[in-house]
């Protein structure tokens, strides 16, 4: 049983998510064990689980589109405190006996387990969200570019400061989180001189709790605002909550990430301290893997969301936000420079 409490599931923004996906040599849509009837796609959870208003409900609500426009009855398989690489391959193996497809492993730690399970069922098409690195006939590494919607919310930020300090909160320090750091430091720097962001990360691996802890994300967060910051932007799963609430206790601005959070019904009383988030289409990823699967044309190999293909963006449903024209027109300078490549946004 997990020991992370979590804040009931509330909905996510769906968003169009045009991608260009190669198919792979095969069109079935059945799993190796031989079934001919889809049961429907499967996720596995990251940490944080459902109900995390970030990566994983973004996927969750991908299924459930999935679900009503195939009638499809998925599934979703939550993961277990201090699993090992052996217990997600087991999970994943599972889903595709039962005859699942496709099964998607929603983080980059499944990837040792998607490559091992992907070799077994090659007529199941697998998922990988946030890793690119598992190459196979039969995977679709859903990847995206976090650092550019992450250089906008640095633009916001540095709009948005008055004390000329922000900061930045990662859940775990990996590549993946420095991408959403590189690209928020750049965005800031090249809207604002003399802005200093302060980061922190509030673990060294996902298995300490830094996308689960929403304690760990308040906890850094009042530190950052104690040393000035008045907008502070967590990439941090679960953990980001904590921030959001520590920002609202404070009376300063908070960034949020992942999905559109000042939407979210388990936010609400936070969402006027939420200025705008850094989204990345997870929802429309997933469901576009599961309609390559239902039109017998899975799709393989790297599908990458960017700003461009709508795959990331920065909300706008916080109507100070919105109507903030310096703000606004600042964003969309820069939104124009990443898309016709006058802006390189850094992602280490």
């Amino acid at each position: 049983m997990r020991r992370v409490s979590r804040i009931a599931v509330a909905g996510v923004a769906t968003a169009a998510f045009a991608v260009s996906v190669s198919a792979c040599g095969s069109s079935s849509t059945s799993s190796s064990s031989g079934d001919d009837k889809n049961l429907g796609l499967a996720l596995a959870y990251d940490v944080g689980g459902k109900g995390d208003q970030s990566f994983n409900d973004a996927a969750t609500a991908g299924l459930e589109k999935a679900d009503k426009e195939f009638g499809y009855k998925s599934t979703a398989v939550e993961p277990q405190d201090g699993e090992s690489d052996a217990d997600k391959v087991q999970r994943l193996e599972s889903l595709a006996k039962q005859g699942y497809n496709p099964v998607i492993g929603v983080g980059f730690a499944y990837a040792p387990a998607v490559k091992e399970a992907a070799a077994k069922y090659p007529k199941t098409t697998f998922g990988i969200v946030d890793d690119e690195q598992t190459k196979a006939d039969n995977v679709a590494d859903l990847v995206f570019s976090e650092e550019q919607a992450s250089y906008l919310a640095g633009v916001a930020a540095a709009k948005a400061t008055k004390s000329n300090v922000v900061g930045f909160v990662g859940g775990v320090d990996v590549p993946l989180i420095h991408k959403f750091e590189a690209g928020y430091k750049q965005g800031v720097a090249d809207t604002k001189k003399g802005v200093t962001v302060k980061s922190q990360y509030l673990t060294e691996t996902a298995a300490e709790g830094g996308f689960s802890s929403p304690d760990k994300g308040e906890s850094a967060a009042e530190g950052q605002i104690d040393a000035g910051a008045d907008v502070v932007y967590a990439a941090a799963g679960l953990s980001g909550q904590g921030v959001i609430k520590a920002a609202n206790a404070n009376k300063v601005w908070a960034i949020g990430v992942d999905s559109d959070q000042y939407k979210q019904d388990a936010l609400k009383t936070y969402k006027d301290s939420i200025l705008t988030s850094a989204m990345k289409n997870v929802e429309g990823a997933v469901y576009t893997l599961a309609k390559s699967v239902e039109d017998g044309k899975p799709a393989t190999g790297v599908v990458r969301g960017d700003l461009a293909n709508g795959g990331v963006s920065l909300s706008n449903s916080n109507p100070v936000f919105a109507g903030n024209k310096e703000m606004q027109d600042a964003v969309k300078k820069a939104e124009e420079g990443i898309k016709n490549g006058t802006i390189k946004v850094k992602t280490s």
